[in-house]
């Protein structure tokens, strides 16, 4: 039975970038990953180029049952941390929105760079294999699988969440923490798509593809992860309602509750109505001013305003037009689901761990990072970073609690 350091499942972002430090300080460390190609999800991350990390990623950023639980690590390893490493390996990237930095030619330089870090590290990667059980020993965690047997001090549980099955996602850690009494949060699609049955337009595909700037308000549950808001673009398809409006939004979404969208900001349109030449114009030409023309239509028609000169709009419809562009709200039927979602909200619960070093208080040995931990980033290169800044703490960690039991 082949003995190592640290055994780290599943060969991603935080799993990757673990065993590379780890073995840089001198562990002898395997991964073990089932899919048969490793890196999949950084790979077609950001249409192909990885959008690595924030400039300005900082704890508000994120979602947890424990909001403060991110602090340590994301102070420990930072956005700047990593800027360095990429700049370290020639990696060129640039800003896109907002502080999200994305590689300039592929998201396979960041997959490289992790394999790179790893051989640095003397890391032993194999794949496809399937771990099939792992149990507590005496020396810490035995790892059986369709391949051999290996028994390790430290055991990293960075198997990712549940998004997109089909490059291999799963709820590997989450099964194995729930068998050792390990409290799981609930999971759910974030960072995904909105559908709805009816009621936003008359034909959701004569709207496909129209894109603008919104304020999008969502989670009404405050003893969950509170409320939100962003001001982003939306985008419409044919299923719902799309763009980094919606995807912000979903993840502080639950099902049966509604979410805010003001298509149109009310202190602009009092201002443009305000304007006395303005009076002669229909409600569809108004509104043209902040959408395109087919939309205007389709907002005029459901108001039962269109061709309607705004100087004939009684008092109610005026309210009206308000409720309904500046203050709406409806239910979506539910989102698009696992296929389609970045991310996942839920998993370990964080108070089962130590946020210094990602280990479980009950199993010293033991670490969950990345993904598969209650910890959600909003879009914009935030979940990266804490897959590095978990991975960094815990590989550290890695050091101490070896250390320790050798002195013991």
């Amino acid at each position: 039975m082949d003995s190592y350091d640290v055994i780290v499942v599943g060969a991603g972002a935080a799993g990757l970038f673990c065993a590379g430090i780890a073995g840089q300080l001198g562990k002898k460390v395997l991964v073990i990953d089932h899919s048969a190609v490793i890196g999949e999800k950084i790979r077609i991350s950001g249409g192909g180029r990885c959008n690595f990390t924030n400039l300005h990623c900082g704890p508000s950023n994120f979602l947890s049952m424990n909001p403060h639980f991110v602090k340590s690590a994301l102070s420990r390893y930072s956005s700047q941390d990593f800027i360095e490493l990429v700049k370290k390996y020639g990696i060129a990237f640039h800003e896109k929105h907002k502080g999200q930095l994305f590689c300039d030619n592929s998201a396979k330089e960041i997959v490289q760079m992790l394999l790179s870090e790893c051989e640095l590290g003397k890391v032993k990667i194999q794949y496809p294999e399937e771990v099939q059980t792992i149990n507590q020993c005496d020396t810490g965690w035995q790892v059986e699988t369709n391949l051999g047997n290996y028994v390790s001090s430290n055991l990293v549980m960075a198997t990712g969440g549940l998004p997109v099955p089909a490059i291999g996602a799963s709820d590997f850690a989450l099964t194995f923490a729930k068998k050792l009494e390990i409290p799981v949060i609930s999971t759910r699609a974030a960072l995904v798509p909105l559908a709805f049955t009816s009621g936003i337009f008359s034909k959701m595909e004569d709207f496909a593809g129209i894109s603008f700037p919104v304020q999008i308000s969502a989670g009404l549950k405050k003893k969950n992860y509170g409320t939100a808001n962003f001001a982003e673009d939306l985008l419409i398809t044919h299923k719902g309602l799309s763009g980094p409006a919606v995807l912000q939004a979903s993840s502080y979404w639950q099902e049966g509750e509604p979410v805010q969208i003001e298509w149109l900001n009310q202190e602009k349109w009092e201002t443009l109505t305000g304007n006395p030449e303005n009076r002669l114009k229909t409600i569809d030409q108004l509104l043209i001013e902040f959408f395109p023309s087919k939309l205007a239509k389709e907002f005029a028609t459901q108001l039962g305003l269109f061709g309607v000169k705004w100087a004939e709009v009684s008092n109610k419809n005026k309210e009206l037009i308000i409720n309904h562009l500046c203050r709406w709200s409806i239910k979506p039927a539910g989102t698009l689901g696992w296929n389609k979602a970045e991310v996942m909200v839920g998993g370990i619960d964080t108070k089962a761990l130590e946020g210094k070093t990602m280990m479980v208080k009950k199993y010293p040995g033991l670490f969950f990072i990345g993904e598969c931990v209650d910890v959600t980033g909003h879009l914009g290169g935030h979940n990266f970073q804490w897959a590095w800044s978990s991975a960094y703490v815990c590989a550290n960690s890695l050091i101490n609690a070896h250390s320790e039991k050798t002195h013991s």
